[in-house]
């Protein structure tokens, strides 16, 4: 014997029937959180901004590297 129920029902009336809670408030708040905060970090996006960050990070990433190398060398001999 084979049966099939077919249910029509929206999400909200189906968390309704089952008993499980409406996280539409959570939810709002937690969008509206994050678009807070990112649009306060907009102003790191900008290009000006973003180069300063690449550049002092290059700069630090050879000058590791450069040191590194030094090292290597200096303990073959």
């Amino acid at each position: 014997m084979k049966i099939n129920v077919e249910i029509d029902c929206t999400p909200a009336e189906a968390r309704a029937f089952l008993g499980l809670p409406d996280v539409t408030p959570l939810n709002d708040a937690m969008v509206a959180e994050m678009q807070k905060r990112m649009q306060a970090n907009v102003a790191a996006m900008q290009p000006e901004e973003l180069m300063k960050t690449w550049t002092s990070f290059g700069l630090q990433a050879q000058d590791q590297f450069r040191r590194l190398m030094e090292g290597a060398v200096g303990s073959t001999k």
